[in-house]
């Protein structure tokens, strides 16, 4: 962890953490489904909507670049150098130990940015700078308005169990947010609001061509079981772990055996690890998780990309 700026602040976070009270969770299970929100994109000049091949490359940290059936989507957009610091809140900050395989202007086009929670790792101060106002980006409600106020004009705010439909002509994806919690349950309430997701492309109804779960910040708890029980036959999924660990005790993302008890309750055809080695406050490299993975006897159910890499796939077997 980076030299605190304010001398006492991580002793007084700590003790505002142990008497924390326990934030009420929405119920893993909505008893009706949650709201729809349509984004309509223009027809592109170009691309293969119906190409059967998609892709994942791993950026960094926990940025991808996912293209399929003619959608460029791009998560938890950081693209600070190794070196620079960003600001977790409570005058507490985190290194960066690695470059981006890409720059913001390496980028192809894109469609649609996937933000799962407002903290400085996954929205950086050179991306709220250069980024364009006008992508569209889904996240929490939370990071949704304070994107508004940093001058983005599209955002989408979508609380657990609402969904996105997004179009393109005959193209489609849904995006639906699944539960996320960035910390125990006593610590959640100090930090952002974690917004899993399930992305569906093509399909007819509530049929689907792919089916990708990307964990967001979040621990393994009660409400996650909930995923597999309305997204079944998960083909890919992308974990954040790296045992992030706040004043070097409080743990708030996964650490390699909760990447594995992840797999366990979602239970994806595929798995990538990513999110892992880029900060100095993760505290599990992912040498843990292939320890625990191979333990587990899931090895064939694990990509492993270093930055830069692809992971390609193609449309699931009906």
């Amino acid at each position: 962890m980076h030299q605190q700026r304010m001398p006492g602040i991580a002793t007084l976070l700590l003790a505002l953490v142990l008497a924390a009270p326990v934030r009420a969770q929405e119920p893993a299970v909505s008893p009706v489904p949650g709201e729809v929100h349509t984004l309509r994109l223009p027809i592109a000049g170009d691309g293969d909507p119906a190409g059967s091949e998609g892709s994942v490359q791993f950026i960094g940290n926990a940025t991808v670049l996912i293209r399929f059936q003619g959608f460029s989507i791009l998560t938890d957009p950081n693209f600070l150098h190794k070196g620079g610091h960003v600001h977790l809140g409570y005058g507490l900050t985190a290194e960066r130990l690695t470059n981006p395989a890409l720059t913001l202007e390496q980028l192809p086009p894109i469609d649609l940015v996937v933000l799962s929670h407002m903290h400085g790792d996954h929205f950086d101060k050179l991306v709220q700078e250069r980024l364009d106002r006008d992508i569209p980006i889904v996240s929490t409600k939370e990071a949704a308005e304070a994107l508004k106020r940093l001058g983005f004009r599209r955002t989408i705010g979508l609380s657990t169990w609402d969904r996105l439909e997004v179009l393109r002509g005959e193209a489609r994806l849904r995006l639906t947010a699944v539960p996320g919690r960035h910390g125990p349950a006593g610590v959640a309430w100090l930090l952002p609001r974690v917004m899993g997701s399930v992305l569906d492309f093509g399909g007819q109804g509530e049929g689907r061509d792919y089916r990708m779960y990307i964990s967001g910040d979040t621990l393994v708890y009660e409400d996650i079981h909930a995923i597999p029980f309305r997204f079944p036959g998960i083909d890919l999924a992308l974990l954040h772990l790296g045992g992030t660990r706040i004043l070097g005790v409080l743990k708030v993302t996964m650490d390699g055996e909760d990447g594995v008890r992840m797999m366990q309750v979602v239970r994806p055809k595929k798995a990538i690890p990513i999110h892992y080695n880029d900060y100095d406050v993760f505290k599990s490299p992912l040498a843990d998780f292939a320890r625990a993975v191979q333990a587990a006897g899931l090895e064939r159910d694990v990509i492993y990309l270093d930055h830069g890499e692809t992971y390609r796939f193609s449309q699931s077997a009906p």
